[in-house]
């Protein structure tokens, strides 16, 4: 195991310290993490890859607050959200962390504008409808506002849940293969939207990913086997991120 807790850059936007995650009990317990140290700058873009059973996408649920470690310390910013109260972390959570999901995870009965708006209205506030709006035609959706996801292609709907990641602005954006259900080029397209809210917003991105072209979009990679970090390359190719997963066994599932 190495431990990758030194920054990248001036600051610390999320940390992960001594994190372990344990399913079940006894004999049966799985141990998804083992004590990963692990940090983020703000303004960086980073992968999170491995084999299937790594502890990948148990470690980005940690890292955005939507899974409670078994022991150590999640800290965004200076403030330890591991062991927050269930409804601070919420408030806290809607205002500094974005998510987006491989399945889109949109309501089929809301348009676009009201997907994008859901978020502030589970949290009692009322939507900024110009907020909305900038928010799809930042990711390219201008005019399509009123259209229900059945109304759109797979990549269209991958705009609007990362529209509806973006419209709070967060500080952090946690993306678990958002390519995943996606062809090749309109992957590339939503790759480039994230990119740019690292870019252009100076936001902090993480992302899961088994796919090495993705990962070729972040600043640095990490790599996971059997919960625990084994390896990291910065200014990561698709050639260079091949070649470690070669190394782990095989390619990443």
């Amino acid at each position: 195991m190495i431990d990758t807790t030194t920054d990248i850059g001036t600051g610390t936007a999320v940390r992960a310290e001594g994190l372990h995650r344990e399913y079940g009990r006894g004999a049966a317990a799985v141990r998804a993490l083992r004590g990963v140290s692990v940090a983020f700058a703000p303004g960086t873009f980073t992968a999170v890859m491995g084999p299937s059973g790594s502890g990948k996408t148990t470690l980005l649920h940690c890292l955005a607050g939507m899974d409670r470690p078994t022991r150590g310390s999640v800290l965004w910013g200076g403030t330890e959200v591991s062991r927050l109260p269930e409804r601070r972390l919420a408030v806290l959570r809607r205002s500094r962390v974005g998510f987006v999901f491989q399945a889109f995870n949109l309501m089929p009965a809301m348009t676009a504008a009201q997907n994008v708006a859901l978020p502030s209205r589970l949290a009692g506030e009322r939507p900024d409808r110009d907020r909305v709006r900038d928010a799809l035609a930042r990711v390219g959706l201008a005019g399509r506002e009123r259209h229900r996801p059945a109304q759109l292609s797979g990549g269209q709907q991958q705009r609007v849940a990362i529209a509806r990641a973006l419209v709070s602005r967060p500080a952090m954006l946690f993306a678990d293969e958002p390519t995943g259900a996606l062809d090749r080029a309109t992957g590339h397209e939503i790759l480039a939207l994230l990119r740019a809210g690292v870019d252009t917003d100076g936001g902090t991105c993480v992302m899961v990913t088994h796919d090495p072209v993705a990962a070729g979009y972040a600043d640095r990679v990490l790599l996971l086997a059997d919960g625990e970090v084994v390896d990291e390359l910065d200014h990561p190719t698709a050639a260079k991120v091949g070649e470690r997963l070669n190394r782990l066994g095989g390619e990443a599932r």
